[in-house]
């Protein structure tokens, strides 16, 4: 045994020459690289605190937070809120509101009335309501062979080439389902044919409802936010 090697080691421990064992442990790779990754994110979370504190000072959060907001949603007026009203800018959102349409008046408007159903005494019956309804109120009786018995819808309105749309509109709110023709005639009166589907007229109600729609039609809702 050389006189270098420590008491109570031999084997492959023993010392020769000038060598002599290395009695520390290899440092681990492992432990390396968790300290390598956790000074990154140190650094990372330092660096962003910074960015957060220079943002405070400056004022951009609550701005950049404002800025979002108003691209999302209209704010309200300052009368609106007191009020609790709607926001200011949710009026610019929704469509504008259409101009009142002129309709004619239903004593504007002769109807002729026929009876294409088996059905007797159907074409004076409904004659004499639109009458009270305000129509003008021209020939009734049993319909043209053209359409007696041929009609299975609801009815038929039939004009000239010239009528107005809105008279079939006007005339058509009475009796919702119908169908529009037009012939040879230059006359402006309407024949209302009435068909195998008919029941009845709408109620006046409905009929009113129907005809204050037409005039003031409803604008677009506005988007939600």
């Amino acid at each position: 045994m050389s006189m270098l090697t420590p008491p109570g080691m031999g084997g492959k421990y023993r010392v020769t020459g000038t060598a002599y064992p290395r009695m520390s442990r290899k440092r681990s790779r492992r432990r390396i690289v968790l300290a390598v990754l956790g000074s990154v994110l140190a650094l990372a979370l330092v660096g962003y605190g910074a960015l957060q504190l220079i943002d405070v000072f400056r004022g951009d959060g609550p701005k950049r937070n404002t800025a979002a907001g108003a691209k999302d949603c209209p704010t309200k007026s300052p009368e609106a809120a007191a009020k609790g009203g709607a926001p200011a800018a949710a009026s610019t959102a929704s469509a504008p509101a259409k101009p009142a349409v002129v309709l004619p008046q239903p004593g504007t408007i002769t109807v002729n009335v026929y009876n294409a159903t088996p059905r007797a005494g159907l074409a004076k019956a409904v004659g004499d309501e639109l009458a009270k309804r305000g129509f003008l109120i021209g020939t009734v009786g049993n319909a043209p062979a053209d359409f007696d018995k041929k009609v299975p819808g609801t009815g038929i309105l039939v004009g000239s080439p010239t009528t107005d749309k809105a008279v079939f509109a006007v005339l058509g709110t009475q009796l919702p389902g119908t169908t529009q023709q037009t012939d040879t005639r230059e006359t402006a009166d309407v024949d209302l044919i009435l068909g195998d589907a008919f029941k009845e007229l709408s109620t006046k109600e409905d009929a009113d409802k129907a005809l204050a729609l037409l005039a003031n039609p409803a604008p677009a809702p506005a988007k939600n936010c």
